[in-house]
């Protein structure tokens, strides 16, 4: 398999194990893959790790966005508009390999996958170093025709839950998911939000106390001090809108500037 690996470990497990021995939260930077093209992305890639990110998640711009909040459906549409597709994005991610062991997972939608075809995707992804699929309008118990072939490449498979998954559900996710869990902090569309939820430490714990993956918690951080209190609470915090958000306002030398400064502070807080 491409990329450079620790061992049989996949990069994810192996990522997590260093934070945990060290005693540190992961940091999970969300971009849009293609936005504004895929050669801006690869050298973004480069940039979030250099700045302190643990796992880059690349977002695969889809037309109907239903999880999203106006950034990243505005970040898709420029993505879109500039050609980008999934075979695109993982001659990218096969391009990073040659110089990077950061995980990279993929986010997105069911349509471009099924349209791909699940087991040439999961083959493709694997073979490019792609170390996980997270696909949000997919749920768990219907997700045979992903997870069998993305077993058999070795690619991880993540789901969401929310604050409103019942046990079923978190079962379902502890037992056929892998890499790690995407916990939703808000209900709602994707979005920078002024304040954590009041519930959400009661509710992190629900989740951690049934699920033997770490737990990475997301939807809203978009400060210093928001991470840091999520942070105590889970194993890591996905940023994504605030990151995302840089990308429409500055371009450039200037965004890479901005950009850098945002991880690394975000980085420091955790």
């Amino acid at each position: 398999m491409t990329g450079l690996r620790d061992n049989d470990m996949s990069r994810l497990s192996a990522r997590f194990s260093t934070l945990q021995t060290g005693q540190s939260r992961a940091l999970v930077t969300f971009i849009t893959a293609g936005d504004p093209d895929l050669a801006a992305t690869e050298e973004m890639i480069y940039l979030l790790e250099e700045a302190g990110a643990d796992v880059i998640e690349l977002g695969v711009p889809f037309s109907d966005p239903m999880a999203d909040g106006p950034t990243i459906q505005l970040s898709s549409e420029r993505a879109l508009a500039a050609g980008t597709t999934l075979h695109g994005i993982l001659e990218v991610v096969k391009k990073v390999r040659s110089r990077s062991g950061i995980p990279i997972i993929l986010m997105g939608y069911l349509n471009p996958v099924h349209a791909y075809g699940y087991d040439s995707f999961c083959r493709d992804a694997a073979e490019s170093g792609v170390d996980g699929v997270l696909l949000v309008d997919m749920p768990p118990e219907e997700s045979r025709e992903l997870t069998v072939p993305a077993r058999r490449y070795g690619l991880d498979v993540i789901f969401l839950l929310t604050p409103t998954s019942d046990a079923a559900r978190i079962s379902a996710v502890n037992q056929l998911g892998s890499g790690f869990v995407y916990y939703v902090t808000v209900t709602g569309v994707t979005g920078a939000r002024s304040s954590v939820s009041g519930t959400l430490a009661e509710e992190l714990l629900r989740v951690k106390q049934a699920v033997s993956l770490p737990v990475m918690a997301g939807f809203g951080i978009s400060t210093p001090s928001q991470a840091a209190e999520v942070g105590r609470l889970a194993d890591g915090v996905v940023v994504g809108s605030a990151i995302v958000k840089l990308f429409e306002q500055y371009g450039g030398e200037q965004l890479k500037q901005q950009l850098r400064r945002f991880v690394r502070d975000m980085k420091q807080a955790l």
